[in-house]
């Protein structure tokens, strides 16, 4: 009787080719074919991607959602997904005003119901208006809603004092994310050293990295001082800048504030600094205010770029190419589903620009139920319309309770012996840092796992909460941190940061 390949071959590499050659050989003679996309073949950058926010601890979540669906025991009745930025998810109630547009854009013929306030009447009308068709089912031009546009750059105009705002420098856009890798996109050229590199915060929000692998771009990382609450540090931006320039040719700064998953927010100092050395340095500034409406610590405010470059005069204000980004999906709001946001750009080369113009064509347009809600964030309710107070308290209620959770958050990790948590001082996270025994840092390498990751796949498994660890958003070599929201409503952050405090003094012991 014949010995088996396998068992013929002394190389195990050579077993697998034999077996794979037997494989190949029977398949052609059944008239098969090799997949023309495999793993090898295909794009590679793709297989670079990583988005930790979504990533193998979210899947797992998923699965054990629906093994307690099944009727599973487990050590907790839900899954809680403290993982991501999505406030309704978590229980948040819309912005009745913003609802009630939306629906009456929706279906019209709810325009002659009694039952929606005259303001959000001639609101959805307005909109309906400018769109084709008069219909929200209609697409738009590429670059947004022009009404919308208009109104957006209205918004900045009143945000920044006064400073103009040209609604042909203002592209819409699904969510900021799609805005962000779209500049990218024109940024990244070369090849080798002359590559492009873009500084990127660390810790940084994973659409930055994962787009630039995408792109084939390098990644420059400059990091966030921990000691002094998460402050951007020129000194370490020229650190990152000039150590850069041996590998490729850093073009882009990009700079989130307030910070994601870090909540720092910029003094007025700190974004001039960052816009000298930008404009020294021949860098393209991408500006992240998605969190603008986000502050929460006493003494500390929003600056946008915008205001704080044009306030400088020249010449910054004339010549400092700057792009910066603003969403739907995070403020008071909330939406995140309507995937509304815009890019206004500032001192771009026009020829790039009708670049820019040509490159979100080809995508057609942004959700226009997103546009029209975008319109409302931009142009809320005036003192004399019927649904301004309405507005006004459930906005004031909204961001108040955030930040009492901000505080609440800091204060309970901060109790915790081997936990430390800076001020949450904006956006919606707290990026505490923890203290893992060497005995789980080696049982994790045994795994293959970041040991972040082993800590926080832990934290699911015996309690149910999801976090997403340091480690998908980079963090100094030996610092291990997780990023949590502090979107769960206060009934249920309260318990939820006592057992996770509980389960970091349990999982420190168990590996003493």
């Amino acid at each position: 009787m014949a010995r088996p390949m396998w068992s013929s071959s002394p190389h195990p590499l050579s077993q697998v080719m034999a077996l794979k050659t037997g494989d190949q050989g029977q398949a052609a003679m059944n008239g098969l074919k090799d997949k023309v996309l495999t793993l090898d073949t295909m794009n590679q950058c793709v297989r670079k991607v990583e988005y930790a926010v979504r990533g193998p601890i979210v899947v797992r979540a998923l699965e054990l959602e629906q093994e307690l669906r099944q009727g599973a025991k487990k050590p907790f009745t839900e899954v809680v997904r403290a993982n991501i930025g999505d406030a309704q998810a978590m229980g948040q109630r819309p912005i009745t005003f913003m609802r009630q547009v939306l629906a009456l854009c929706v279906h019209p013929e709810l325009l002659s119901s009694p039952h929606f306030p005259e303001d959000a009447k001639r609101r959805a009308e307005r909109i309906l208006q400018a769109c084709g068709g008069h219909s929200l089912g209609a697409y738009s031009v590429s670059s947004g809603i022009q009404l919308v546009r208009e109104d957006v750059a209205r918004y900045i105009e009143r945000r920044d004092g006064g400073i103009p705002s040209d609604p042909n420098n203002i592209f819409l856009s699904t969510g900021a994310s799609d805005a962000i890798v779209t500049v990218l996109k024109l940024l990244v050229a070369g090849e080798g050293s002359t590559r492009t590199g873009v500084l990127i915060p660390i810790p940084q929000y994973p659409l930055y990295s994962a787009t630039l692998a995408e792109l084939d771009a390098v990644q420059v990382d400059y990091y966030l001082d921990e000691e002094r609450a998460w402050a951007l540090d020129v000194a370490e931006l020229r650190r990152a800048l000039h150590q850069a320039r041996a590998r490729c040719r850093p073009r882009a700064l990009c700079v989130i504030n307030p910070g994601n998953p870090t909540g720092q927010v910029q003094t007025r100092e700190c974004v001039e600094d960052v816009i000298r050395l930008a404009f020294e340095e021949r860098l393209f500034l991408l500006a992240d205010e998605v969190y603008q409406d986000n502050v929460y610590a006493e003494g500390s405010r929003f600056h946008s770029f915008k205001k704080v470059l044009t306030e400088m005069g020249p010449p910054y204000s004339t010549q400092q190419e700057l792009a910066s980004f603003h969403s739907t999906s995070k403020g008071y709001m909330g939406e995140c589903g309507f995937r509304g946001g815009y890019v206004e750009v500032v001192n771009m080369d026009p020829e790039v620009q009708q670049q820019m113009q040509k490159l979100m064509s080809v995508r057609l347009c942004p959700p226009v139920a997103g546009q029209a809600l975008l319109d409302m964030v931009v142009s809320p309710p005036g003192p004399s319309d019927p649904s301004f107070a309405q507005f006004q308290a459930e906005k004031r209620a909204v961001l108040s309770e955030l930040a009492a959770k901000a505080k609440l958050t800091e204060q309970i990790f901060n109790e915790a012996p081997g936990i430390r948590c800076n001020p949450v001082q904006g956006a919606m996270y707290s990026f505490p840092r923890v203290q893992l025994p060497p005995r789980a840092v080696q049982r994790a390498q045994e795994l293959g796992m970041a040991p972040d990751m082993f800590f926080c796949m832990r934290l699911l498994e015996e309690t149910g909460i999801c976090v997403v660890p340091g480690s998908g958003f980079g963090q100094r070599e030996g610092t291990y941190h997780f990023r949590m929201t502090i979107l769960p409503p206060m009934e249920k952050l309260r318990p939820l940061l006592e057992k996770l405090r509980q389960f970091h003094a349990k999982f420190t012991q168990e590996y003493a």
